[in-house]
């Protein structure tokens, strides 16, 4: 007989099977579809529970062994080390190499596949399991594919340029949505709308018969508003020397133009149409256009011509489109443009430092009665005064643009404009119809970090948004990438371009419809007395605020939002920017009229003059270097100088390198300093490495400028390759300018009888560029951290801590850098260390050494 608690569990444990049959119907009957597998017990749990983990840890610790053997093979592998230290880096690939085989094995990718999974529990084959192993197989060694390391580089590089986020999954693990908080909205009151010419609808209607019957071009090139005024404007072209066209942005100035005068024939008898622009991306992305409109291969009747890069032919071409510099230094060799029927100065509101000098020399040659015909353009024009400095030059406006644009501004001020543009970006992907969206930012900097915002937001929302692709747009991207932003958007997705102003002139992007302004922009500054460039943040003009406003009303109708209010650009905006001739270093632009026999460079017909003390400074400099004479006629030297598209101090030392038998080195780190900041390649994730690869090359501490020839050099030595320049964390395509550059230039120094020679002494490198850079050299201050000007105890400065000898204790005692920039501090960038010596001898006449140096000198000391 049992006992009482005996048959008590008994009894429960009846009562338990009996409620865990009935759920168990009731949940057969629920999902009789899909049957519930079998409830494994608490120990078999555990035992999958640990598999998974160990699984997990095992791929964790591998992942862990290959980042240590990158380590060791990127930091130790010039190292000397001890044979402890070798064996176990060693005994670390082995393992790797042991551990990634048997995962590949029990993968199933390699080796032997243990045939246990292929056959059932009862023994028998399992062939659903077989097809499924076999066939999975097959299809990974199909899908394989296999990429050299300068393809991932470049893969990668256009990935990180355009930042295409995919719609994504919400993660399972993500127990809350991620919302807006609709109280951060940005306010924006509608103020006025830029409106389309009355003229416009019919000729938009037009526009749509005409692509709708044949779908031509020549349909669209008639729909501008500038085809309306084709007649006039060739009219007044032929009965005066200087014409003033002023038009809205988008109105088809700037392609148009040029094509009606070489239609109406005045590119014949060799003789060429030229169009000036203030950027190397707007040239070349208008002459593409034009060439594109008028069937033309681009570099035969259409061409462009930037520093450094000639897309043009000699015999073809007959509608050139170039950057002002190259006119002006076209002017040189050709001082009454005779090769030109008719120029046309583009964009002249932006007021930039050759076109203000293009414009006074242009008056000078319209008033000598040559045939050659001139037209001032812009969109956002002071017309009278431009016509009143041509001597009354007639005026022709071309009113309206195509579509109209709808300003709004915000209600409250932006403390942080990036925040702003980044929530307004949001606010319009999420409420606004289908269309791009352009965003005017100040800096590389700045597009970067709004770029990394806005991606890690979408990856957030997922597949709640549609899809956004986030396009960058500055002058230091590189060119092939800085053609993305041109790319058509797809379907279902969304492009968001943030530009700095390289964006802000004759450059039509299709689809934007939407603009977002946040007021500022980068601008240089040249501190003459100091001797100091700086990059400051500054409002825009209402010039610069119009011009912005227009690049949304390009395609169709158009919004613009302004992260700024009504109030502050009626009274803190200017009315236009601040002519560049006020503001920059005008040594090579004096340097220019000399060469030109404009002696008087203080009376020169400037539309703007420069300070008076900014020409005094640069007179001064180009005395210092040798290149004017006691009565500022210009020396041989001096003309020398001028023929070399550089600085004037950067070609004082390759002529003075020519000398001294270093002329071939010299060439190679002026074409190196060039590329500046686009030749280093410093992602986030490998900062170190990188920052270790770039240290190497500086190991000797010669300076920043023996850094930069010794990684040419080794360029060279590795056969121009780009899987080396990856390896070191360099950027390939700015190595292959620099090879384009360095070629120019030795033709240039072939014309001027450099004389080409080559020595791998760093002494005597070093005193070529003291020879050309003595102005710029530094004397360490009594509390050894900070220099000074040498020069009478100058401008105080620092070493840029970006340069090789900022880690260098104790500093040395003299210095030479290549400029000097005011950020946080007042830095020299680019710098080496030099001996008192060297620029004592290079300038005589600008250093008078002490008695004590006199004597420390002559007797080959330091004793400073």
């Amino acid at each position: 007989m049992k006992r009482r608690d005996e048959q008590e569990r008994d009894e429960f444990a009846e009562r338990m099977r009996a409620k865990d049959k009935a759920a168990s119907k009731s949940r057969n009957h629920r999902n009789h579809a899909n049957p519930a597998p079998p409830i494994e017990d608490a120990r078999s749990h555990r035992l999958k529970s640990r598999e998974d983990y160990l699984a997990k840890r095992q791929v964790q610790e591998l992942e862990l062994l290959k980042k240590q053997i990158e380590i060791d093979q990127e930091m130790w592998i010039s190292e000397r080390l001890t044979r402890r230290e070798m064996r176990e880096i060693r005994q670390r690939a082995e393992i790797y190499r042991i551990a990634l085989e048997r995962q590949n094995i029990d993968n199933g990718n390699d080796g032997y596949v243990m045939p246990d999974q292929y056959f059932t529990k009862e023994g028998k084959i399992d062939k659903k399991r077989l097809q499924e192993v076999l066939t999975k197989r097959t299809h990974d060694r199909q899908q394989e594919k296999y990429t050299t390391n300068t393809e991932q580089w470049e893969e990668r590089q256009a990935r990180l340029a355009t930042s295409k986020i995919p719609p994504s999954r919400p993660s399972r693990a993500d127990e809350y949505e991620y919302v807006f908080d609709e109280t951060q909205n940005i306010s924006f009151a509608l103020d006025n709308t830029l409106p389309a010419s009355p003229d416009e609808c019919r000729l938009e209607n037009i526009l749509k018969d005409a692509e709708r019957r044949v779908a031509s071009i020549d349909a669209v090139r008639k729909s501008l508003p500038v085809y309306a005024y084709r007649e006039q404007l060739l009219r007044t072209i032929r009965q005066n020397s200087v014409v003033i066209v002023t038009g809205e942005t988008g109105s088809g100035k700037t392609t148009q133009i040029p094509q009606y005068l070489y239609e109406s024939g005045f590119a014949k008898q060799g003789k060429i149409i030229g169009c000036t622009q203030p950027r190397r991306v707007a040239t070349m992305s208008v002459a593409k256009r034009v060439s594109t409109e008028m069937g033309k291969k681009l570099g035969e009747e259409v061409g462009f011509q930037v520093r450094f890069e000639d897309c043009t032919d000699p015999t073809k071409t007959k509608i050139k489109y170039m950057t002002d510099g190259m006119l002006l230094r076209q002017l040189l060799s050709e001082p009454n443009l005779e090769s030109y029927s008719v120029l046309m100065i583009d964009e002249a509101h932006e007021r930039n430092l050759a076109t203000d000098i293009l414009l006074g020399l242009l008056r000078d040659i319209s008033r000598w009665g040559t045939d050659l015909k001139v037209i001032i353009s812009s969109a956002t024009l002071d017309a009278q005064k431009f016509s009143d400095f041509f001597d009354g030059a007639p005026i022709i406006a071309v009113p309206g643009r195509r579509y109209p644009i709808d300003i709004y501004y915000a209600e409250g001020p932006e403390s942080n404009y990036i925040q702003g543009v980044y929530t307004t970006v949001f606010q319009i992907h999420r409420t606004q119809p289908d269309g791009d969206i352009l965003v005017f930012l100040t800096g590389q900097e700045e597009i970067e970090t709004c770029a990394e915002m806005l991606a890690n937001t979408c990856r957030k929302l997922g597949s709640s948004i549609k899809e956004m692709i986030i396009t960058p747009m500055y002058a230091n991207l590189l060119p092939d990438l800085q053609c993305r932003i041109f790319e058509t958007t797809p379907r279902n997705a969304r492009k968001v371009i943030l530009s700095t102003n390289i964006a802000e002139s004759s450059i039509t992007v299709d689809q934007v419809k939407y603009v977002i302004d946040c007021g500022l922009v980068k601008e240089n500054n040249f501190c003459p007395r100091r001797g100091i460039e700086s990059l400051d943040i500054v409002v825009i003009s209402k010039a610069s605020a119009k011009q912005r406003a227009g690049r949304a009303g390009r395609t169709g109708p158009g919004k613009c939002f302004r992260l700024y209010t009504k109030h502050a650009y009626e009274t803190e905006l200017p009315d236009s920017t601040t002519p560049e001739i006020q503001r920059v270093n005008m040594a090579n632009t004096v340097l220019t009229l000399k060469s030109l026999q404009i002696d008087d460079v203080r009376n020169f017909s400037y539309l703007d003059a420069p300070t008076p003390f900014a020409l005094i400074e640069a007179l001064n400099l180009l005395y210092g270097l040798g290149a004017l004479r006691d009565d500022s006629a210009l020396t041989k030297l001096g003309r020398e100088i001028a023929e070399l598209p550089l600085e004037p101090k950067a070609s004082k030392s390759i002529i003075a390198a020519g000398k001294l038998g270093c002329a071939q080195e010299m060439i190679s780190i002026q074409a190196m300093l060039l590329e500046g900041g686009a030749l280093f390649y410093r992602p986030r994730q490998h900062a170190k490495e990188a920052d270790a690869r770039h240290a190497y090359f500086a190991r000797d501490g010669q300076g920043d400028h023996i850094a930069l020839l010794k990684i040419w050099n080794e360029f060279v030595e590795a056969g121009y390759s780009h899987s080396w320049a990856r390896e070191n964390y360099l950027n390939p395509r700015a190595l292959r300018r620099v090879l384009d550059v360095r070629n120019q230039l030795l033709r240039l120094c072939e014309r001027i009888d450099v004389e080409l020679t080559s020595s791998n002494d760093v002494v005597t490198i070093k005193k070529a560029i003291t020879a050309g850079y003595f102005f710029n050299v530094g004397k360490l201050d009594r509390n050894g951290e900070s220099y000074h000007v040498a020069k009478n105890g100058g401008q105080q400065l620092y070493i840029h801590p970006g340069s090789s000898l900022f880690h260098v204790k104790p500093l040395p005692r003299y210095i030479l850098y290549h400029e000097l920039v005011l950020t946080s501090k007042e830095y020299a960038r680019n710098v080496m260390q030099i001996e008192p010596a060297w620029f004592w001898e290079a300038a005589p006449h600008y250093y008078e050494p002490t008695a004590s140096e006199k004597r420390a000198l002559q007797k080959g000391k330091e004793n400073i």
